[in-house]
């Protein structure tokens, strides 16, 4: 990606990502090896008139070394300073954007336990942070950058200048950087996406019921007040629309954590902390997880599901056609970011708060009530096959056929 495809880029996650308004203070998260994406997103930030703009350096081979080394106990101390540092960024009600570049590899042969004592640590330090961002009290968005490992995970057979350059190709075809018009296209995109939100809010939907060659066999429950989100969401503290993930397809919501019943099986691999987990399944019964297997990452499965009471159950329920942009380029990204995109997936763990009416103002406890997950984790998976079928039982009896062959019927 040349300097002006990566100017447009920038200009792509600050103007529909984050949509920064001016005086705002702007928060970035990325490995160090996406610096070139990051100063045109500083640059792109203050033409829109951010007051600051703070960048988060990270690194995966550090971590890494960080994971190998350190103690048990020590990864599950978390420094005071970074806690109030995010406080700070609360009080400050700044806006965030977080770059991933990581290899989806990165931390093979670490193990599972050590990255699990580390997740939880941060989780739990951080959980405040993570609460705002998923109510939408600060406005977010996720963008990513290619690296070489990335780059040869996904092409292993060109060689690493071909393999990133071919990964940046793609890059841009799912963020709409090959249309004439990037921040036009987006918009179209985001109406669609509402569009399908407004009838699934409408259908007042009691379950949905999931089927495919797989073994998948599993019904759904949804909360009374359910909400349907996509595309451009607006800020709970203000208003402003801006959307999360660039790229997205999804149309999401959350179950009723309670409800859920039947077996589902992967339809991709989860890449989870630099593990792969595939070929899996899991079993629910009364919304609760009761068994699970894994052909490939087993442990590492466990380890999420037996994070907490909360990992359980799930906490998203997301709809994505299989002839979407990503889906039809016929390629694994190993990256939640892309994959989730490609396909309808659930989420084990957390809820997003905004998905039920006056969801962003309730307690935990509240939301708990209404029928909502919480966690500390929120983990992805993909369920979506050419031959899915969803359909939606309502509250007044009626039967509405959401998917057929895996993609939309409406």
């Amino acid at each position: 990606m040349n300097k002006r495809q990566l100017d447009k880029y920038a200009e792509l996650l600050i103007k529909i990502g984050i949509n920064l308004q001016k005086g705002e203070h702007l928060v970035i998260s990325s490995p160090i090896l996406a610096s070139d994406l990051v100063k045109c997103a500083v640059k792109q930030a203050y033409k829109c008139g951010a007051s600051n703009v703070t960048v988060l350096w990270n690194d995966d081979e550090i971590a890494k070394l960080g994971y190998k080394y350190r103690s048990k106990k020590s990864l599950a101390e978390i420094p005071e300073w970074a806690i109030m540092q995010r406080e700070y960024f609360i009080d400050k009600k700044i806006c965030y954007l977080g770059i991933s570049a990581s290899d989806p590899e990165a931390f093979k042969g670490i193990k599972p336990e050590k990255l699990a004592i580390s997740r939880r640590a941060s989780g739990l330090a951080f959980k405040k942070f993570h609460d705002y961002t998923s109510s939408n009290k600060i406005r977010w968005a996720l963008g990513a950058y290619p690296n070489k490992a990335w780059a040869k995970k996904m092409f292993p057979n060109l060689p690493s200048n071909l393999a990133i350059k071919k990964l940046w190709d793609y890059i841009a075809k799912t963020v709409r950087l090959d249309e004439d018009d990037p921040i036009k296209a987006w918009k179209e995109h985001q109406d669609r996406i509402v569009n399908r939100c407004k009838i699934l809010n409408q259908a007042n939907i009691k379950s949905f019921r999931y089927t495919n060659s797989l073994g998948t066999d599993l019904t759904v429950g949804m909360p009374n007040g359910y909400i349907f989100c996509g595309g451009a969401e607006e800020g709970a503290l203000d208003g402003v629309p801006f959307t999360a993930n660039i790229p997205t397809e999804e149309v999401f919501s959350c179950p009723h954590r309670s409800m859920v019943d039947g077996k589902v099986y992967s339809s991709m691999p989860l890449c989870v902390n630099g593990n792969i987990v595939d070929e899996f399944w899991i079993e629910f019964k009364e919304g609760r997880i009761i068994d699970y297997g894994a052909r490939i990452g087993y442990d590492n499965l466990k380890d999420i599901i037996e994070t907490d009471d909360g990992s359980h159950y799930l906490g998203e329920i997301a709809l994505v056609g299989y002839n979407s942009p990503i889906r039809n380029l016929n390629t694994l990204f190993y990256k939640t970011l892309f994959d989730e995109n490609a396909s309808c997936h659930f989420a084990i763990g957390a809820c997003y708060p905004t998905c039920v009416e006056g969801g962003g103002e309730m307690t935990a406890e509240e939301l708990l009530e209404k029928g909502l997950n919480d966690s500390l984790e929120h983990v992805d998976f993909m369920v979506g096959t050419k031959d899915l079928s969803i359909t939606a039982q309502t509250h007044d009896g009626k039967s509405i056929v959401i998917f057929k062959d895996g993609d939309w019927a409406f």
